[in-house]
């Protein structure tokens, strides 16, 4: 799995931040949602990540065409990174039951 670069603003959590992928140029914000609201960006893809008590919100920044593929695999990466290991990576707003 390649390794990407994690960016977060000095007063932000951790869950805060935004994945670069070097190679593709890529950028993929994370935003907690339960701290954080969240207004989708017209043209950009996004994926949430549930994991206990976590939910999550994936956009992408500066999409042009690339592999949903490569935005899962940072995704998933981010997740192990914050020990998430049980995370569910939903295409879709996660229902609350």
């Amino acid at each position: 799995m390649p390794n990407y670069l994690i960016s977060i603003p000095k007063a932000e959590a951790i869950q805060n931040g935004t994945i670069h992928d070097p190679s593709s140029k890529l950028k993929v914000k994370v935003v907690d949602l339960l701290k954080t609201r969240f207004t989708p960006s017209t043209g950009e893809k996004r994926f949430f990540v549930t994991a206990g008590d976590e939910t999550l919100a994936f956009e992408t920044k500066g999409y042009k065409k690339h592999r949903e593929l490569v935005i899962l695999q940072m995704i998933a990466w981010y997740c192990l990174y914050l020990g998430l290991i049980e995370a569910q990576i939903h295409s879709s707003w996660p229902l609350v039951m």
